[in-house]
């Protein structure tokens, strides 16, 4: 049977609750190095909880069998940011000091035979207080969860739509308050959800597995697309490693790197362009990359892809002569027969061979495979259409901020 103390000993602990609350920031001040290191605006309103706890202390105590509604009474005078400040583990060691205060000084407050009723009453409160606050942080971890979820996918779908491409529009602010800690390389993976998963779980596995690897990530399901960026990235390949098992059946896609996150926007693009296009390439490697996608890309319409095939495979090999030009055109035309060709150009067969090595070397894709053929086959035509017709032109060439290659 829980007893009441008297009157006279709650009206003197009343009176006493403003020293008592100084007395515990002071002893917090002495005991605690992170306490001192506080603004003085934060210091003072732990002094308001302290205070608080105090007065619904003695408030209970005039009514002991009421339920405890200490979470609005007590931690509601704080705002939301003191919790973000101050850490569920240092909210217990304020709420041990201010306890070991009261355990101190009350007695010596309480009429003769009152001392056990007060030590008992300490003893409760001091519980409920505990999970008092341990509700407040439970609530504001689901609070905060909820609203980081809305700005990664408001974020992603910035980054979807081009928003931020740009030193000056870019997302860095919104990125802070997820814990992006805006250090090196970006690059962006696409490719499938996992089957049977909720949007919201397959994102959680993309985090912790980019997390356990180091990175910044953002992540979002997109239109059906699981779009993953991150951050940090010194080995792009290892980057793309840590998620891919995150992503379900089908294509894997890379955009390339940008080195900081104001070119998120631009491999963002290239990552769901390469996407779209991959159906292209039935036998495409898991992960792909964009680059190893840019004839698929520029038959799709990318016109980022066509600048970049015009550029990079077909200008090497115009500005060689015609003589490589036309080996290599018509070694295609002929079905790939080194015979064939040697005869309509009038050479010798290992003079073909000769000048087809030539043309690898000069852009990177060799003729005598069937994947080279048919990206030099693209980007012959697109070269020509280039020279021909000012819609297509080798001009625009890919944004400085990206680097494709991987």
């Amino acid at each position: 049977m829980k007893v009441t103390p008297s009157a006279a000993t709650i009206r003197r602990i009343e009176q006493s609750s403003g020293a008592l609350a100084t007395r515990s920031v002071a002893r917090m001040d002495d005991e605690l190095a992170w306490f001192r290191r506080l603004p003085a605006n934060q210091r003072s309103w732990v002094t308001l909880v302290a205070q608080a706890g105090i007065a619904s202390f003695v408030e209970w105590l005039r009514s002991p069998d009421e339920a405890l509604r200490l979470t609005g009474e007590v931690f509601g005078t704080a705002p939301r940011e003191l919790a973000r400040r101050v850490s569920l583990q240092q909210t217990v060691e304020l709420v041990r000091l201010t306890i070991a205060v009261v355990e101190e000084q009350v007695p010596s407050l309480a009429d003769r035979g009152d001392e056990d009723a007060i030590e008992d009453a300490v003893l409760r409160f001091s519980r409920e207080i505990a999970f008092a606050a341990a509700r407040v942080y439970a609530t504001a971890a689901e609070t905060r969860g909820a609203w980081d979820a809305r700005l990664e996918a408001l974020v992603i779908d910035e980054l979807v739509r081009g928003v931020g491409d740009g030193a000056e529009r870019s997302p860095v602010s919104q990125l802070a308050a997820l814990g992006w800690r805006g250090e090196g390389a970006v690059t962006a993976v696409a490719g499938s959800p996992p089957p049977g998963r909720t949007p919201a779980d397959a994102i959680d596995a993309v985090h912790r597995a980019a997390r356990r690897a180091g990175f910044d990530v953002l992540a979002g399901v997109h239109g059906g697309r699981l779009l993953v960026i991150l951050g940090g990235v010194s080995d792009p390949q290892a980057a793309v490693a840590s998620v891919l098992n995150e992503f379900g059946e089908g294509p894997v896609v890379t955009g390339g790197t940008a080195p900081q996150m104001s070119g998120a926007a631009a491999v963002t693009s290239i990552a769901l362009s390469a996407l779209r296009a991959v159906v292209g390439w039935p036998a495409a490697p898991r992960p792909t990359s964009a680059d190893d996608l840019l004839a698929e890309r520029a038959i799709a319409g990318d016109p980022l892809a066509r600048s970049q095939l015009i550029a990079t495979v077909y200008q090497p090999l115009a500005d060689a002569g015609n003589v490589l030009l036309e080996t290599v055109v018509g070694y295609l035309e002929s079905g790939r027969a080194l015979e064939a060709t040697a005869r309509s150009l009038f050479v010798h067969t290992n003079t073909v061979r000769y000048r087809l090595r030539r043309v690898a070397d000069l852009c990177g894709q060799a003729p005598t495979e069937a994947r080279g053929a048919f990206i030099l086959q693209v980007a012959l035509t697109l070269g020509r259409l280039a020279e021909h017709s000012p819609e297509v032109s080798a001009t625009n060439q890919p944004d400085s901020l990206v680097n494709t290659s991987q």
